[in-house]
């Protein structure tokens, strides 16, 4: 009976109009460069959260700092050297809390590749959901086995198929092979997904790498599972995330934006845009980070450790081609306490150490 009361509230508390939330495209709008830009007069901070984290994160671009949001993606001249295209988004329908945003576009370093992916934000706070968030830590197994068991099962299906032939062709057995020596093992960290109405799409990759891409009929996995499925297995934060609750349980450090002061008179604001836990018994997690100076708008990269509440971030200023190695810039030791971190940051040449106060916004 509890069971059926819960989901009645979560339908109950959908909502699909978000009327006063707008997408439209960013600008200068190309066929190249078709990206969505939100407007949300409710909740200006939402709008500019999500806003800032779409611009850093998929096109190394501060909003408003006076240039062409879209120069380094096509020009190739990102951090990670690719060209960038992108043709399209779409809103998801959703429950009322979730912003979920598809985009498809095109990357080529050493060659082109079509791509699907999709952002998902909570409107209360304008935070990115981390998929891991959504559910209990103690579940997450039980769910990556289930999600392994779905790919394995439509590999196998497809296997059948071709195995059923009478006079396969050399194609045919080449796909054979591909799928036999397809892993359907999934982890959570590797999983795209996106927000419907009633249910969580996961988004598994291909069996396939790119060399053997034209090979792969079947492509990405899209897993369905209906919220009532997924039941079992929320956080008390997804539960208040689908049911229209106010209430905000505390999520993950991982992509998280940070407002705050160096010294106590330069603004920053920081993006921790990738988090990897600890794999070993040190306990020790490390994470990526961009910041900049709110006066002069540049992206600066920090490579962090985190172990327990304390974290140490290496700024490096560049790449020494004769040493081959990183020469650094600065150093950070900072404490972590609630939405807040304080802390030094040491500069790597004269060794002056600065205050550095950060708070979640």
């Amino acid at each position: 009976m509890k069971k059926n009361v819960l989901f009645f509230m979560l339908v109950s508390g959908l909502s699909f109009s978000q009327k006063n939330l707008k997408i439209s495209d960013l600008q200068p709008k190309t066929e190249d460069s078709t990206f969505p830009v939100v407007s949300y007069a409710e909740n200006p901070l939402v709008e500019n959260k999500i806003n800032t984290f779409l611009q850093v994160n998929e096109l190394e671009y501060i909003p408003n700092s006076g240039s062409n949001p879209f120069k380094l993606v096509s020009t190739g001249t990102t951090s990670y050297a690719n060209y960038v295209y992108f043709y399209s988004w779409k809103k998801q329908e959703t429950p009322k809390n979730i912003l979920s945003i598809g985009m498809d576009g095109e990357a080529s370093g050493a060659y082109p590749e079509a791509f699907s992916d999709w952002k998902n934000f909570d409107l209360r706070t304008g935070n990115f959901i981390n998929v891991q968030d959504l559910f209990q830590s103690n579940s997450i197994k039980s769910l990556e086995r289930l999600l392994g068991q779905k790919v394995k099962k439509r590999v196998n299906d497809f296997l059948a198929e071709l195995k059923s032939e009478k006079n396969p062709t050399v194609e045919t057995e080449e796909q054979i092979g591909l799928y036999e020596g397809c892993s359907t093992e999934q982890s959570l960290d590797d999983i795209r997904y996106f927000f419907g109405k009633d249910k969580l799409t996961f988004v598994a990759g291909r069996c396939s790498n790119h060399a053997m891409r034209a090979l792969d009929d079947l492509g990405s996995h899209e897993l369905e599972l209906t919220y009532k499925e997924l039941e079992k297995y929320w956080s008390p934060y997804a539960r208040n995330l689908l049911s229209g609750s106010d209430k905000i349980e505390k999520t993950s450090f991982k992509n998280k934006l940070y407002k705050g002061k160096i010294d106590g008179k330069y603004p920053i604001t920081v993006l921790v845009s990738r988090f990897y836990p600890a794999d070993d018994s040190s306990g020790m997690s490390s994470f990526n980070a961009e910041y900049w100076y709110d006066k002069n708008k540049k992206l600066i990269k920090w490579d962090g450790q985190m172990k327990g509440n304390h974290i140490s971030i290496t700024e490096n200023e560049h790449y020494n081609e004769e040493t081959r190695q990183w020469v650094p810039r600065a150093f950070v030791e900072a404490e972590i306490n609630g939405n807040k971190i304080s802390g030094t940051w040491q500069d790597y040449k004269t060794k002056k150490n600065l205050s550095i106060e950060l708070e979640e916004l």
